[in-house]
Order: C-alpha cells, then sequence, then structure tokens
C-alpha cells in the first residue's frame, strides 16, 4: 500500500467556523497556498505554512492538521 500526506484544512475551517480567506489572513499564509493546500493540489508542503496554522488555531497536535494515509495503489 502506498501511502499519502494529507492537509486537513477543510476541516479545522469547518471546525472553527472560519473561511478559508480568514484562515489566511490569521496564520499571514497566502490564500492562494492555502487553498491549494486544502484542494491537494500541492506537491511540497512549506512546514513554516503548517506551524503559522497551528498557532492561529491554537493547536498542538500536529495530526489535527497534517496526516500520512494509506492509499489502494491502481493497478
Amino acid at each position: 500500500m502506498a501511502k499519502k500526506i494529507v492537509i486537513h484544512i477543510p476541516a479545522l475551517i469547518k471546525k472553527h467556523n472560519i473561511s478559508l480567506r480568514e484562515l489566511s489572513r490569521m496564520a499571514d499564509v497566502r490564500h492562494a497556498a492555502l487553498s491549494e493546500l486544502s484542494n491537494g493540489k500541492r506537491e511540497n508542503i512549506n512546514f513554516n505554512h503548517i506551524v503559522k496554522i497551528a498557532e492561529a488555531l491554537n493547536i498542538s497536535d500536529i495530526r489535527e492538521i497534517i496526516d500520512l494515509v494509506e492509499i489502494e495503489e491502481e493497478n
């Protein structure tokens, strides 16, 4: 089984009842970068962004933001 990194931004903004734009402002991370992370369109993850999101939302467990999941490989 292959593994994939998942960023939980959609769940976080829902949980904290904020918009992506508001998270962008709070975390001081470009909206476009958050949008790409949120949609799984970004290949490289800037861990500075993860830290800023954690600080903005008062998160101490990184697994609330980012996770490693197993995916089935297509043949």
